[in-house]
């Protein structure tokens, strides 16, 4: 499908910056319209009412910040890269740097509902403690170099993932044995679903494993992809039955995932093509159904009701490399691999938000 054959508007471009080499990573605070976006080049940096200000200039070597996040107050911002450390800013002042060289921090998430912070160390995981500024418990993931770190909604458990699967800890009792999901090659992407109630690991061995927590008998496992799962997205809309949509990305194609009703029939699939190169990002809108995607091809499509095109956003120079939705919806920010930022706004009175 051409860009130029979609007609809607939802979004028009509001504002757009640059930085000086690939976006790593953009997340949006809880606070106002703040997001943070990181480089390949170890910037630091945050976009506010248009504006932007760089917290962390590009780093003498080309050091790479690759995660960063807000905590759920919107107070702290954590940054973590190639040079191992993991500054932590109280809005706009740097409070602390844990220095954890060589290890390569390219994981990190603060608990939904206080301020721990999670990040990864090559095969283990250390949580942060933002308010006593000390290392709490360090978790031993023990197969591999960690892959990927997700709090339940509720801040009571902590997933991380990695080669043979998912350990789940228990953080009212770190010393428990973790729960654990085997998975026979390697959990590449994983997530909660925001009420919690399901785990999602897309794995290196073209299959996808879901688990309803609570309930955990015989995982679901979906089969038939091209290639290894790179990403995942919940949405927050629940269907019928009750239960979240789940997307998932493998090279330039999409499925979303639907629970039947019917527990014979398990997870019913509807495959979304329009891509032509590797899908870098995908995310449901805020209690919406309406799903974005970008790609190394140049495209951020928009999906109604994660069914239908119904807006390409184009005007990158290559391919995006990132996107992030602000908390509200209304704001949708992404990067690109030339290290361009930019943000659109939700049209007023526009259709297609995908809203149940």
């Amino acid at each position: 499908m051409n860009p130029s054959t979609v007609n809607s508007k939802e979004f028009q471009e509001q504002s757009k910056a640059t930085l000086s080499d690939y976006v790593t990573a953009i997340a949006w605070s809880t606070i106002g319209t703040i997001f943070a976006a990181t480089s390949a080049a170890g910037e630091v940096a945050l976009w506010e009412s248009d504006n932007l200000t760089i917290l962390q200039a590009a780093q003498v070597g080309g050091k790479s910040v690759d995660c960063v996040a807000f905590s759920h107050d919107g107070q702290f911002l954590a940054v973590g890269g190639q040079s191992g450390q993991v500054k932590v800013w109280r809005f706009s002042e740097l409070i602390s740097t844990l220095e954890n060289a060589p290890a390569w921090v390219d994981k990190l998430a603060w608990n939904p509902k206080n301020n721990q912070l999670a990040f990864c160390l090559g095969r283990y995981v250390q949580v942060w403690d933002a308010d006593s500024s000390e290392i709490i418990v360090t978790l031993n993931f023990d197969s591999s170099s960690v892959l990927g770190i997700d709090w339940r909604n509720d801040g009571q458990y902590l997933a991380v993932s990695g080669y043979q699967g998912v350990k789940i800890w228990n953080s009212q009792n770190w010393d428990d044995e973790p729960y654990v999901l085997d998975i026979p090659s390697v959990s590449v992407a994983m997530a909660w679903s925001p009420d919690g109630k399901y785990l999602a690991s897309g794995n290196m061995d073209r299959t996808l494993t879901v688990i309803e927590w609570g309930n955990i008998s015989e995982p679901w496992v979906m089969r038939g992809f091209p290639g290894k799962l790179r990403h995942l997205a919940w949405s927050e809309i629940t269907n019928q039955g009750g239960v979240p949509l789940l997307a998932s990305s493998s090279v330039e194609g999409i499925v979303v995932w639907e629970k039947s009703t019917d527990e014979s029939v398990g997870w019913e699939a509807t495959v979304l093509t329009n891509h032509v190169d590797v899908i870098h990002a995908i995310a449901f809108a805020p209690k919406s159904l309406l799903l974005a995607s970008c790609a190394g091809d140049g495209w951020l499509c928009l999906w109604n009701k994660a069914k239908t095109v119904s807006q390409v956003l184009t005007g990158v120079s290559n391919g995006y490399s990132c996107l992030a939705w602000h908390t509200e919806g209304k704001l949708l920010a992404a990067g690109s691999d030339s290290g361009e930022l930019f943000v659109w706004s939700k049209v007023s009175g526009g259709q297609g938000f995908g809203a149940k």
